[in-house]
């Protein structure tokens, strides 16, 4: 008999035996690797990879979006303030332009007073003959003319 025959049919130690039956239940649970198993893992992954990226670029999107939600009121709130502010200048505007109140300050701040009837010569209207503008042209037209220059603007 050969030296293994010997081992196989000797008695074993209780150690040798709860041994050998680790080992033979190790390579009864031991499984050659199956490709079709590792491809369907392989394919689960990927699958759960891409929907994961899915969902991290719709929530990137919703964010983006709610950004510029936030932003686009902001300028609308801009917008309205400066339509207001347009709005009061334009009113300041007029106001500063109403010749009465020109008249008011120029008689009060300046001392000016009003022009008498001689001191006043008023332009033509328009040139006769049908020239029109060309004949304007070559005469200046006076709009106001000062009889006394000494007297204007002195009280």
């Amino acid at each position: 008999m050969s030296t293994r025959a010997h081992r196989r049919s000797a008695p074993q130690s209780h150690w040798g035996r709860e041994h050998r039956a680790r080992q033979q239940e190790a390579v009864r649970r031991h499984r050659p690797t199956d490709r079709r198993r590792l491809r369907s893992m392989a394919t689960a992954v990927a699958a759960a990879g891409l929907a994961v990226a899915l969902v991290l670029g719709v929530v990137g999107l919703r964010v983006q979006q709610v950004r510029m939600s936030y932003r686009l009121d902001a300028l609308r709130q801009h917008r309205a303030d400066l339509e207001e502010t347009n709005r009061r200048l334009r009113v300041e505007m007029a106001t500063l332009r109403s010749l009465s109140r020109i008249e008011g300050k120029a008689r009060t701040e300046l001392g000016m007073i009003a022009p008498a009837r001689d001191q006043v010569r008023l332009a033509r209207e328009f040139v006769p003959g049908g020239a029109g503008a060309a004949a304007a042209l070559d005469r200046p037209s006076v709009v106001a003319e000062r009889a006394d220059t000494r007297n204007v603007g002195v009280r």
